[in-house]
C-alpha cells in the first residue's frame, strides 16, 4: 500500500509543481530552492543532530518554545528545522537567525526521503503536531533514526478518518518511537488506532508557551501610534466565506462604533488581492500593511496583508475574532490572543480544538456568533462593557499562563525515553569511509585504526579471540577495546565473506550498533560502551568494523560453565533478570546465546554482540529470545564435557526474568 501511495504521489507531482507556479503569483519563494524539495541538503548544513519539521508559519510559531528548549538542553548538537512553505522559511530566518540550520523538507517520496537523511544522519527526528508522511516515516525507521511527534493533536472527526485508513495507521503508528500528546483525549485516540502504550505521552499544548520575538517591544511601539484612539477590532486567519460576513457586520456596526478599526488578517497570502477587492467594493475605506505601512486616521479596513505580524495585532487589539470557524473548516488556535489578554469571539466551527474551547466555556472566556448580527451583537457587548473585557482578559491571560511547561516536559520526555540522544558522538567521512566515533575513547579517527595490523605496531594488540570470526584486543589510551570486523554468515558467506549491499549509513551494520549500544548505555543497560564504528564502501558494496569497550575481568557463560563451575540460582535470576530489562526497553537481541552474555568477578551480568539488532514493538520476538537462549545452552551441553548446566536451571533464570517484569509494572 505504501507504494501504491508513492507511485499515487509521483503520479500527481506535476500538478503539485504546477500549484506552486501558481503561487508564485503571490509569493515568488515557491520557485526558489526546489532542489531541496527533492531531499538536496545545503552543503554549509553540519549532520548528525536534530532535525525539527514544522510545516508552516502556525507551527513555526508553535515549535519555537520547543527550538529554545532543545538549542538550551543539546547545545552540542546541530538543530535542523524544516518546514515546506516560503512563509514558514522567512519566519524561521527571522526568529532564529543562523542558531539553527534551515532547509526545505522534501516531498514525500522514497528517494527524496532517503537522500535527506542520508545527508543529515541525525540522531532524532521530531515532527510538529499531525505531520505524519508516510515515506518520511518509513525512511527514519529503516535508517534507525527515533521519530518523536511533538504537540500532537487527534480530533474525533480525524479519528474517524485514520480509522477508514487502518493501512496507513499501520505504516504510521509503529515508526513512532515517542508521541508527546496535547491532551489527554487525543493521547486515547492514538492509542485506540494502535499506537504502542509504552511510545505515548501527555506533554501539553506547545502553544500555551509562545515565543515573542527579540524585538518584539521594538515593533510594537513603532505601531501602536497609528491605532491610538480607535477601537480595533481584529479578525485573525479568516477563509473565503467569513470576510463577506465580518464587512457585513462592521458596515452595521460603523453607525454605532463610529471610531472602529477592523483588521482582517486572511489566513492564506493567495487571498490577500481578493479581500482587498471585496472591501473596496463594500465602498469601505482600506488601507494596506503591503502598501500604505499602517492605517490612516480615516482607515475603517485595515488588510493586515503580512506574514509572521499575528502576534502585533492581537496585542493592538480591543476584540479578537478567531477565524475558520464561521465556515466548516474546524477553527484555528486561539491561545496567541489569550496571551495578551484577550478572551475570544468565534463561529461555531470549532471541532480542531473541541477540547480546548470546552474548557474556555467553562472559563467563560469564549463567545459565539453564527451570522453577521450576531457577530454585530457580540461586539457592541464587549464594547459596552469594557470592565467585563478587560477582567476577562485578565481571566484569559492567567488560564494561558496556567497551562505553561509543555517545552520543558517535550525536552524531559525525549530525554528520558531516547537518552542516547545526548550521548557525545563525533562523525566524519571521507571518499570511502564514514565514521562515527566517541571522544572519550578518540579525539579523532582514521581508517588505520580499524586495522589490527596499526594496534601490532603500536605495540597496543593484546590479543585476539577466535569464533566464527577473529575479534582483538586492543589497548586506547587507558581502555580495553574490543575490534570487530563484519563478516557474513551461512552459505552466503562462503561466496562472499564481508561485503554487504549499500544501505544508508545510519541503517549499516556497524553505524546501527554503534548507536543502539550507546542509547542502551545511556538507558543503564549492562553493555559495551561503544568506542567508534566505520563503513567502507566498495562500489556497489560495503563493508564494517566496530570497537567497543572491553568488559573487564569477565567470562562468556559457555567458557564458564564449561571450564570453571555452574552457577548459583542467584547467578541465573540475575541473568533472567537483566534479559527483562532489556525487553522492558523493547530491545530485540537478534542472537541472545550464551556466548553473548558474560558475568564478571564482581557477580554483574552484562550483554554483548548487538549486530542487526534493535528496537521492537510488542510481538512473540521476547519469548522467541529466552527460546534461542535455551537452545544455546541445550546445544552446548550436548558439544561439551563436562558442562555445569541442567535444565532445572532455566527455572531460576525464568524467575528472575517474570520478578524483574513484576517490578517494572508495579513501579509503572
Amino acid at each position: 500500500m505504501r507504494w501504491l501511495y508513492s507511485l499515487l504521489l509521483l503520479l500527481l507531482l506535476p500538478l503539485v509543481l504546477l500549484s506552486f507556479v501558481w503561487r508564485a503569483r503571490y509569493d515568488s519563494g515557491y520557485l526558489k530552492r526546489w532542489g531541496e524539495r527533492f531531499g538536496g541538503v545545503p552543503a554549509t548544513m553540519e549532520p548528525g543532530g536534530i532535525v525539527l519539521h514544522a510545516v508552516s508559519v502556525g507551527e513555526v510559531v508553535a515549535a519555537a518554545p520547543l527550538v529554545e528548549q532543545l538549542l538550551t538542553s543539546y547545545p552540542a548538537l546541530p538543530l535542523t528545522v524544516t518546514c515546506t512553505t516560503p512563509t514558514g522559511s522567512a519566519r524561521l530566518l527571522q526568529q532564529f537567525g543562523g542558531r539553527v540550520q534551515h532547509c526545505y523538507l522534501p516531498f514525500d517520496l522514497p528517494v527524496s526521503n532517503r537522500r535527506f537523511l542520508q545527508r543529515l544522519q541525525p540522531r532524532l527526528v521530531v515532527v510538529m503536531e499531525t505531520e505524519l508522511w508516510p515515506n518520511l516515516l518509513t525512511a527514519a525507521r529503516q535508517q534507525q533514526i527515533p521519530l518523536v511527534v511533538a504537540n500532537a493533536r487527534l480530533s474525533k472527526r480525524s479519528a474517524k478518518g485514520y480509522r477508514r485508513f487502518y493501512w496507513l495507521t499501520r505504516i504510521l503508528l509503529p515508526a513512532i518511537r515517542l508521541l508527546l500528546a496535547q491532551d489527554h483525549a487525543s493521547l486515547r485516540r492514538f492509542r485506540a488506532l494502535g499506537l504502542d502504550a509504552r511510545a505515548g505521552a501527555l506533554a501539553g499544548n506547545l502553544k500555551y508557551e509562545m515565543a515573542l520575538p527579540a524585538d518584539f517591544t521594538d515593533q510594537q511601539a513603532q505601531l501602536a501610534p497609528a491605532f491610538s484612539g480607535r477601537k480595533v477590532w481584529v479578525a485573525a486567519s479568516t477563509h473565503a466565506g467569513e470576510d463577506e460576513l465580518l464587512l457585513q457586520a462592521f458596515q452595521t456596526l460603523q453607525t454605532h462604533l463610529p471610531e472602529l478599526l477592523l483588521v482582517l488578517v486572511p489566513r492564506h497570502p493567495d487571498r490577500f488581492s481578493q479581500v482587498a477587492h471585496l472591501v473596496q467594493k463594500q465602498g469601505l475605506r482600506l488601507s494596506r500593511r503591503s502598501v500604505q505601512g499602517l492605517p490612516s486616521a480615516d482607515s475603517q479596513v485595515f488588510l493586515a496583508d503580512s506574514m509572521g505580524e499575528l502576534l502585533h495585532w492581537y496585542a493592538l487589539a480591543d476584540v479578537v475574532f478567531v477565524g475558520g470557524s464561521l465556515i466548516e473548516r474546524g477553527g484555528h488556535n486561539p491561545l496567541e490572543a489569550m496571551a495578551f489578554g484577550k478572551s475570544v469571539l468565534s463561529g461555531p466551527h470549532v471541532f480542531n480544538f473541541s477540547s480546548l474551547f470546552t474548557q474556555l466555556e467553562r472559563q467563560q472566556l469564549v463567545s459565539y456568533a453564527s451570522t453577521a448580527v450576531e457577530l454585530e451583537q457580540q461586539v457592541l457587548q464587549q464594547f459596552a462593557n469594557q470592565e467585563q473585557r478587560l477582567e476577562a482578559g485578565q481571566r484569559a491571560r492567567h488560564f494561558f499562563s496556567q497551562h505553561s511547561g509543555a517545552a520543558r516536559r517535550s525536552v524531559a520526555l525525549i530525554g528520558s525515553h531516547l537518552p542516547g540522544v545526548n550521548v557525545p558522538m563525533k562523525q566524519h567521512q571521507d571518499k570511502q569511509n564514514r565514521y562515527w566515533y566517541n571522544p572519550d575513547f578518540f579525539q579523532q579517527i582514521s581508517a588505520e585504526q580499524f586495522a589490527p595490523t596499526y594496534w601490532q605496531q603500536q605495540q597496543a594488540a593484546l590479543g585476539q579471540a577466535n569464533g566464527r570470526s577473529t575479534v582483538w584486543f586492543v589497548r586506547q589510551g587507558e581502555h580495553e577495546l574490543v575490534l570487530r570486523h563484519y563478516y557474513r554468515g551461512g552459505l552466503i558467506g562462503k561466496l562472499n565473506k564481508d561485503k554487504f549491499l549499500r544501505e544508508p549509513t545510519l541503517a549499516s551494520r556497524a553505524i546501527r550498533e554503534f548507536r543502539l549500544l550507546a542509547d542502551m548505555h545511556a538507558q543503564g543497560l549492562p553493555v559495551p560502551r561503544p568506542a567508534a564504528a566505520r563503513m567502507r564502501r566498495h562500489g556497489l558494496f560495503y563493508s564494517a568494523d566496530i570497537l567497543v569497550e572491553r568488559i573487564p575481568n569477565s567470562t562468556d557463560l559457555a567458557q564458564l560453565l564449561h571450564k570453571e563451575r555452574a552457577l548459583s540460582a542467584d547467578e541465573w535470576r540475575e541473568v533472567g533478570r537483566v534479559i527483562a530489562r532489556l525487553h522492558q526497553q523493547q530491545i530485540y537481541h537478534s542472537d541472545l546465546n550464551c556466548h553473548n552474555i558474560l558475568l564478571d568477578t564482581a557477580g554483574k551480568v552484562w550483554l554483548i554482540d548487538f549486530d542487526k539488532c534493535g528496537p521492537r514493538s510488542e510481538g512473540p520476538w521476547k519469548q522467541q529470545n529466552l527460546d534461542r537462549l535455551l537452545r544455546s545452552l541445550t546445544k552446548e551441553k550436548s558439544k561439551l564435557s563436562p558442562f555445569h548446566w541442567q535444565e532445572a536451571d532455566w527455572q531460576p533464570l525464568l524467575a528472575g526474568y517474570q520478578q524483574q517484569r513484576q517490578e517494572q509494572s508495579g513501579a509503572a
